[in-house]
C-alpha cells in the first residue's frame, strides 16, 4: 500500500541514492524550509511538506539527465504515495518535467528550490553567515546575474507568479524559514 514517508524515512531514501554532501545538505535545507513554510500555510502538514522537500532531488546525483522522470520511477517502485510523486516531479516543471505545480506546497517547492541555493551561497560569502542577513541583501545578490549563476532567477520569478507574491516577499519567507529554529 502506498505510503507517505516521514522526514526521517525520506532522508534515508535520499542517502541511498546520493553520496555527495552537497546534495544531502540541499535536501535537508529544502525540507527544513518547506517545513517552516507549512507552519504558516498548512498547519499539521509540516512532516509531509518536509518529506517532499527532502525527496525532491532524490534522482539528481545519479541520473541528472533523467531528473524528475527517474524520481517518478524510483518513488513508484518504493511504493511512495502518488501525491508525493506528483509534488517531486512538478518541481522540475518547464525544465525537465511537463507536470505543473498545482498545490500550494508544490508551488513553494518550485520557487524555493532555487532560492535556497542563492540564499545559501550569499550566507557563505558573509563573515556572519545568516546572522544579520536581510531581504535587501538577498535581493542585491538576486539582481547580480554573476552571483550564484546556477540558481535560476527565471524559475524563482515563475514560482512567485504561481504563488501570487513578489520576489521580495518570497525572499523574506524563505530567509525566515531557512533560519527558523526547529
Amino acid at each position: 500500500m502506498p505510503y507517505i514517508p516521514t522526514p526521517e524515512q525520506a532522508m534515508e531514501l535520499v542517502k541511498q541514492y546520493n553520496k555527495e554532501p552537497f546534495h544531502i545538505q540541499h535536501a535537508e535545507t529544502v525540507g527544513k524550509t518547506l517545513r517552516a513554510i507549512a507552519r504558516t500555510n498548512d498547519p499539521g502538514s509540516e512532516n509531509y511538506w518536509q518529506a517532499v522537500g527532502i525527496l525532491h532531488d532524490i534522482d539528481y546525483e545519479q541520473w541528472p539527465d533523467e531528473h524528475c522522470e527517474k524520481a517518478k520511477t524510483l518513488l513508484k517502485e518504493l511504493d511512495i504515495e502518488g501525491s508525493v510523486i506528483h509534488a517531486v516531479v512538478s518541481h522540475g516543471f518547464g525544465l525537465c518535467s511537463d507536470v505543473a505545480p498545482e498545490r500550494l506546497m508544490e508551488k513553494y517547492l518550485f520557487a524555493v528550490d532555487e532560492l535556497t541555493g542563492l540564499i545559501g551561497a550569499a550566507a557563505l560569502m558573509r563573515p556572519t553567515g545568516f546572522d544579520g542577513m536581510t531581504v535587501k541583501s538577498v535581493m542585491k545578490k538576486f539582481k547580480d546575474k554573476n552571483f550564484a549563476k546556477g540558481c535560476s532567477r527565471d524559475v524563482i520569478a515563475k514560482g512567485t507568479d504561481m504563488l501570487g507574491i513578489t520576489v521580495q516577499e518570497l525572499c523574506g519567507i524563505t530567509l525566515q524559514a531557512m533560519t527558523a529554529a526547529d
